[in-house]
């Protein structure tokens, strides 16, 4: 029972596919459904791969592109786009006003401008792709980006991130690293670029606001994303 809660609590939270739908953060299994971000974004990520081979034959590849990227956003409701986008609010205020900017529900104008050019380098991305059977691991990946910054780094923040980090412990930490590995052991490059990725962004937000907060997490996973995507456009494009 335990285990599909935190499942379910989980699949509820990182997208907006309406068969789990679990609001209630039930003391004990706020860390326990951590573990399985990772697992998400591996389904997430298989479902638009499944989509572009049932549809590659029928529509043009730009097109299917275009589509492929609207549900990925859609799948997940936005939601770690919308914590870039705060993230970024809370780079052009002073360090102090930082936090209270982060948590503002209304978007600023540098947050909307560096969320469309950053979607714009996302698109594009996806377009130049020819690997999209590469997709469940970059969408893996990029959420076990944040399992890592969930149990390495600070949470200065409230709310259901703090609820989530005082319940998250060694050992579901390295339940989730362990089949994230098993899964893809073939892609251990994948795991070394996430890790720089964390570890420049960690540093950089510690001297910020001191620590990490959920929509830091939102941005460190839209960032390792398309770092991944491009990582794999370059090497393919050197082989050809």
């Amino acid at each position: 029972m335990r285990l599909f809660q935190s499942f379910a609590l989980a699949f509820n939270m990182l997208t907006i596919i309406p068969f789990f739908k679990t609001h209630d953060f039930f003391k004990g299994i706020n860390g326990y459904s951590a573990i399985f971000y990772p697992l998400i974004g591996f389904i997430l990520g298989s479902m638009l791969w499944a989509l572009h081979v049932v549809l590659q034959n029928y529509i043009p590849s730009t097109h299917l592109a275009v589509i492929i990227f609207a549900i990925w956003v859609t799948l997940t409701g936005a939601l770690h786009v919308d914590g870039f986008s705060d993230t970024v609010d809370g780079l052009f205020v002073p360090k102090e006003r930082a936090l209270e900017v982060m948590k503002d529900s209304h978007v600023g104008g540098m947050g909307m401008t560096f969320t469309f050019l950053f979607l714009a380098l996302k698109l594009s991305s996806v377009i130049y792709l020819d690997a999209f059977y590469l997709l469940p691991f970059i969408l893996m990946f990029s959420r076990l980006n944040a399992v890592m910054a969930i149990y390495f780094y600070e949470y200065v923040s409230s709310g259901v991130g703090r609820l989530i980090k005082e319940e998250f412990s060694k050992k579901y930490f390295l339940i989730a690293i362990g089949y994230t590995l098993l899964i893809s052991f073939t892609h251990l490059d994948f795991l070394l670029i996430s890790l720089l990725i964390l570890l420049v962004s960690a540093r950089f937000f510690i001297s910020r606001i001191g620590g990490l907060t959920g929509d830091v997490y939102g941005f460190i996973i839209e960032v390792t994303e398309l770092v991944l995507l491009n990582y794999i456009i370059i090497v393919n494009y050197q082989c050809l």
